[in-house]
């Protein structure tokens, strides 16, 4: 893991959580981390278990000179499309964080330029950068804590456990109850054939 991708201009490091998911909103964050950051643990937010991304969440804040989260809803998404979303989602976290960065560096392939600030696109960016990994954690963490809450007020459909992402017990759950206000209407809620 590198700390910064240059040491010239402040940094921000951008990612989102949940652009995969059938319900609920996708999250962003941005983080800019002083320039002597090092931690061993931290890494994409999908190589780590639930307990060390909230560890890692605290410390990250903590530590951070600035950092932000924002979402999109689902809503938002179905009208705009799930990349667009995205993009939006990080620039409206982008905006949010106290120290404006010069220069951001974002998880992807993807971005759409923010603000007149410089940027690097960089696949698979959440494993070799810190501060694209610290906001891939906030992002993961942030709309988990958003899932689990909506969990309680639609509970047969898991969203505890599967966060929203397509599995197997999600889809057999929209078969069987319908959708509900959050499920994104844009993407394909069932399988075909239907899961047996």
């Amino acid at each position: 893991m590198k700390p910064f991708f240059q040491d010239t201009f402040i940094e921000a490091g951008c990612d989102e959580a949940g652009r995969g998911c059938l319900a609920g909103p996708v999250f962003a964050a941005a983080v800019i981390l002083p320039k002597d950051f090092t931690h061993e643990q931290l890494t994409d937010s999908k190589k780590l278990n639930s307990k060390q991304r909230y560890l890692l969440r605290d410390e990250i804040q903590d530590k951070a000179l600035a950092w932000a989260v924002a979402s999109l809803d689902n809503h938002e998404i179905d009208k705009i499309n799930i990349l667009k979303a995205s993009v939006r989602a990080m620039h409206q976290a982008v905006k949010q964080l106290v120290v404006r960065p010069e220069f951001l560096i974002v998880d992807g392939n993807y971005f759409i330029p923010y603000n007149g600030i410089p940027h690097k696109t960089i696949v698979k960016g959440d494993a070799l950068f810190y501060s694209i990994a610290a906001a891939s954690v906030l992002a993961k963490t942030y709309r988990d804590d958003y899932m689990k809450a909506l969990a309680a007020e639609y509970p047969q459909y898991f969203w505890e456990k599967n966060k929203g992402y397509p599995t197997k017990e999600h889809r057999n759950a929209i078969a069987e109850h319908g959708i509900t206000p959050y499920h994104r209407r844009s993407f394909q809620l069932i399988s075909q054939p239907p899961i047996i």
